[in-house]
């Protein structure tokens, strides 16, 4: 059991976002994929990929621990929907963030040594690990990454219903179902490892997740003391909602997206399904702010996605006609 203690500072700055991240998610996608235990929900989707991994996908295996906490993606890559810039994160961790977050993996003995390298930052040992998360994420995740996603913003705007017609209690209350315990000011989660954790003004992210389906977890900050943990929650926990996820998954919808809007405002569209703001968009993309206004113009002239003011910030964030592209299956005309 692990016990997250609340004060009342920490409930003020509770906050929901869209995702953990692909590079999570396609982690926790591996781990799935070799449970035995993934129930009705996941079963097709288990049946399908298995057949189309290949070796390329063993460096994240190394990564699987024989005992104790996982390798905690979300620290190394970021939130980020997109995965070559999820890519771009794990080959610039620094030293430190890498030590942080390694010296506590009890890697399989077979596997030290290469572990070993990728803490002292061995690019080629890290060249193995995002070749392995490419390759999965193009067979396990990307062809169901626009349904999937669809259903983690619904779940989001679950959680802010709960907050908006009950407040944090009842939202806290209602959370995770039977893996997460409120008593207040202590919010309980299943876990095989004991576990006290006091958030001591930092708040709370609460983010959605599909793939990480056996339980509930607390991801923290390696280096920053000062910056909220994130508390993965598990969606699918209805087996007949989960496999109606998987339908029309058998293919990608990614390069599609490009041939009909053009490479960058398909990635625009891409990264606001989570809620975006001109700002971050032009960091994540690697273009000027004027470019990514220009763009987001066009796609809202489109009736693809909206633009909001929040405080100094321009929050884009896309809309249904938006999220029906992104979705495999056929395109709304």
């Amino acid at each position: 059991m692990k016990r997250i203690h609340f004060t009342d500072q920490d409930l003020m700055r509770i906050r929901v976002t869209g995702t953990i991240g692909t590079a999570a998610e396609t982690f926790d996608s591996v781990k799935l994929l070799h449970a035995t235990d993934v129930g009705l929900g996941f079963r097709r989707w288990q049946v399908s990929v298995r057949g189309r991994l290949d070796e390329r996908v063993r460096p994240l295996l190394a990564l699987l621990p024989s005992q104790g906490p996982d390798v905690d993606l979300w620290s190394l890559a970021g939130d980020s929907v997109c995965v070559e810039e999820a890519v771009d994160r794990l080959l610039g961790a620094s030293r430190n963030l890498l030590r942080a977050e390694f010296e506590n993996i009890h890697f399989r003995p077979a596997y030290r040594a290469w572990a070993r390298n990728l803490v002292d930052g061995d690019r080629e040992a890290w060249l193995q690990v995002t070749t392995a998360l490419r390759a999965c994420h193009d067979v396990a995740v990307a062809p169901y990454w626009g349904r999937v996603r669809s259903h983690l913003a619904e779940v989001r705007a679950t959680y802010a219903n709960a907050m908006a017609e009950g407040g944090l209690d009842h939202l806290l209350k209602t959370l995770g179902g039977p893996m997460l315990h409120w008593r207040p000011p202590v919010l309980e989660l299943e876990h095989p490892h004991e576990a006290d954790v006091h958030l001591d003004g930092r708040g709370l992210v609460i983010a959605p997740t599909m793939f990480s389906a056996r339980r509930a977890e607390l991801m923290q900050p390696s280096l920053d003391p000062a910056e909220a943990p994130v508390l993965a929650v598990p969606t699918v926990t209805d087996d007949l909602a989960g496999s109606t996820l998987w339908d029309g998954g058998g293919t990608s919808t990614a390069q599609a997206l490009e041939d009909l809007l053009g490479r960058t405002r398909a990635a625009i569209l891409e990264a606001v399904a989570v809620g975006r703001s001109t700002t971050d968009l032009a960091r994540r993309l690697s273009i000027s702010p004027a470019t990514v206004s220009h763009h987001t113009s066009v796609l809202r002239n489109s009736g693809l996605v909206t633009t909001r003011r929040e405080g100094k910030a321009v929050l884009h964030t896309v809309t249904s006609r938006g999220m029906a592209l992104l979705e495999p299956g056929p395109r709304p005309r």
